[in-house]
């Protein structure tokens, strides 16, 4: 059971009411966390900022194989099932969503990708990167990218955190469900 209420936007506050429009009108994602978020509207609009600048440090599929690996090391059901339904849609096989789901390492030929999941698992897992496995995430994707990746690991995870600590339903229509 959801632990708070969903804030029709008749009932938002102006500044709510505000930073809710901008969004919408940006077509920025409104649901999930940011029915929590949005009680607060400066960390509403602060995390509608971080998501899209975080948007441009990864390619799509990456940023998914790493926001699937996170929804699935917390065990968040919202962020996972928009995550599983959006790495389908952009064409990641339902093999990887299937092995990240059973806790396995998915078969990933693209180096870029592997080593995204690598440093999602790792930083998660091991709370930081081995001396190798930061080189090669260095040599692979570049400092840049690197340090969005970093970042993307820990925005996310307050996603999923938010999520679950509130308890926000997942969607009806969930392509994967969480494995237990």
């Amino acid at each position: 059971m959801q632990r708070i209420t969903v804030i029709d936007r008749k009932d938002m506050s102006a500044e709510q009411a505000r930073v809710y429009d901008a969004a919408l009108a940006a077509k920025s994602v409104v649901g999930g966390p940011y029915y929590v978020y949005i009680r607060q509207p400066d960390l509403f609009e602060a995390t509608q900022q971080l998501r899209a600048t975080l948007g441009k440090g990864l390619t799509p599929r990456e940023r998914q194989i790493v926001n699937l690996t996170i929804a699935r090391h917390w065990n968040a059901e919202y962020p996972w099932a928009v995550q599983a339904r959006a790495s389908l849609a952009i064409g990641i096989s339902r093999s990887v969503v299937d092995a990240i789901n059973a806790r396995q390492t998915p078969e990933l030929p693209d180096p870029r990708e592997r080593i995204c999941y690598v440093v999602a698992r790792d930083m998660l897992h091991d709370k930081g990167l081995s001396d190798a496995v930061y080189r090669d995430a260095e040599k692979t994707l570049g400092l840049e990218q690197l340090i969005a990746l970093v970042a993307t690991v820990g925005s996310f995870t307050m996603t999923c955190l938010t999520t679950a600590t509130f308890q926000i339903a997942a969607p009806a229509d969930i392509p994967v469900p969480l494995a237990p």
